[in-house]
Parts: structure tokens; sequence; C-alpha cells
């Protein structure tokens, strides 16, 4: 973040600025907001992998019990067991 503080919050850096708004209400401060305009592009990639019928069974069950998708459920173990081969150097970086 630049030297430049906040404008509402008087914050110099980003963990300032969300604790500020942790603590308050934008409703105090709306007569004090400027309207924004920015674009936003958003590329996201998808592949898709078989899975056996009665695995992706059993991770729907789980993942409807403990609250997250399917695809949510089934990344988080992917990933963790990717860092876990990494951390264990049976895999290449």
């Amino acid at each position: 973040m630049e030297e430049n503080r906040s404008s509402i919050s008087d914050a110099r850096s980003y963990e300032e600025i969300g604790e500020f708004w942790d603590n308050h209400d934008l409703a105090d401060y709306w007569e004090q907001t400027e309207e924004a305009y920015f674009e936003v592009e958003i590329r996201s990639e998808r592949r898709y992998f078989l899975i056996e019928h009665t695995l992706a069974d059993k991770m729907k069950e789980i993942a409807v019990r403990t609250g997250v998708s399917t695809e949510t459920l089934l990344n988080l173990w992917v990933r963790d067991k990717i860092e876990e081969n990494v951390s264990s150097a049976t895999l290449p970086v």
C-alpha cells in the first residue's frame, strides 16, 4: 500500500483498513464514499478427471456432512495430498 492513508479509516496499511471495517458500519460513512469504476477479468480453468462412481458417491456424502461442495472437498484433498508429497520429497516441485 502506498504511503497514503485510507480516506475514511485513516489507516496506513490494508491490515489497519480491515481492522477499521471489522469494527465500523459502512452505513455510518456512506456520505463519504465515492462511486468507483473498475474492470474485472476472471479467468478460470477447469480440468475434468474421471473418478469411480462409488468414490464420487462417498465423496458427495462427506461433502454434504461437512457443508462444502464436492468440488471444494476434492480440491482440498488433492491440494493436501500434493503438499504432503512435495514436502516429503516424493514428487518434484
